[in-house]
């Protein structure tokens, strides 16, 4: 896996990239990035739970569009969803990564991947290294026979995936692969940026 590479690609297609080592960094990282008082929404993501983040905008000064409150009703985390397309910051990840430098993500209702692609002023994806795949057939299969059967294990459904450890193209209303985003260049080179970490984060 040549690092150097991949970065090169990202950046020939206008994504921003920023290798990053450690989970200490990366939380400085965003200490720094994030002016204070800044709007912050986040999408569902193992990797920003394992690095903390969550934890991190809660204790800052930040307005964090908090999806994860407990006491929220189902119309105040519509609110949530909507009012990340008007944040200062999105952050979330990826599911894989590909050596042509393209971001492909799999959404359950598009909360996620939506506002990824437009709203938000500024959108930061961080992805372990450990999502950087060969080419699209492998980004897929990737999200095909580990990111979603191991989603659904943790988002407690019933889905085929569950049993058999790969999808099969289930047709199940409880389903999380509905949408399908491949990012391979962004009209504002400002807007999304990689942020890649050393290491095996998320899944």
């Amino acid at each position: 896996m040549d690092i150097d590479l991949l970065i090169n690609e990202l950046q020939r297609n206008r994504i921003k990239t920023t290798l990053l080592e450690n989970k200490e960094q990366l939380l400085d990282f965003l200490r720094e990035t994030i002016p204070p008082n800044s709007i912050v929404g986040v999408g569902d993501s193992v990797t920003l739970e394992e690095t903390e983040v969550y934890d991190f905008l809660r204790s800052s000064s930040y307005v964090f569009l908090d999806k994860y409150d407990k006491n929220l009703t189902k119309e105040e985390k519509r609110n949530i969803y909507l009012k990340n397309f008007d944040a200062d910051f999105f952050i979330s990840s990826v599911n894989a990564i590909s050596m042509d430098g393209r971001l492909f993500n799999m959404d359950g209702n598009g909360s996620r991947v939506a506002p990824i692609i437009y709203g938000p002023k500024k959108v930061l994806l961080i992805a372990g290294t450990n999502k950087i795949v060969a080419d699209e057939k492998a980004a897929i299969s990737r999200i095909r026979n580990i990111a979603a059967p191991l989603d659904n294990i943790r988002l407690s459904k019933k889905n085929p995936c569950v049993k058999t450890g790969k999808c099969i193209d289930c047709k199940s209303k409880t389903k999380i692969c509905n949408y399908l985003s491949v990012i391979q260049g962004q009209f504002d080179n400002e807007r999304i940026e990689l942020i890649l970490l050393n290491g095996k984060y998320g899944y």
